[in-house]
């Protein structure tokens, strides 16, 4: 994931519009968290694959058969920067409809459910 994909405009979405989202369980939502296993172990949301970037040669080839490529993808990770460059790859594979989640976990953490920890 060496490679830049900055010159298309990304998708993003706020913490609250998640919260959101995840009350009303939209059929056919994607929801991707790419942080690393350890990080997803200390704070997590229900629902969300996870695809450490530190094992995307693990998974990238096969992206398309386990993701589709059409349907609403919101990619997480801790603070929104790592989310945003996976965002960035998925739509350089053809991905239609991504969404970066704006601060990350830590971000709803302290604007949606204080249960959630921060690290």
């Amino acid at each position: 994931m060496s490679e830049q994909f900055y010159n298309q405009s990304l998708g993003q979405i706020s913490v609250k519009e998640l919260a959101n989202y995840l009350a009303n369980s939209p059929e056919g939502l994607q929801l991707v968290d790419v942080r690393e296993p350890q990080e997803v172990a200390i704070a997590n949301l229900n629902g969300f694959q996870n695809f450490p970037l530190s094992e995307f040669n693990s998974w990238s080839e096969d992206i398309k058969n386990r993701l589709n490529p059409d349907a609403e993808t919101l990619v997480l990770c801790h603070h929104g920067v790592r989310s945003a460059q996976m965002c960035q790859w998925l739509i350089s594979q053809g991905f239609t409809n991504v969404k970066n989640i704006v601060g990350g976990i830590d971000a709803y953490s302290i604007g949606v459910d204080r249960n959630v920890p921060r690290y």
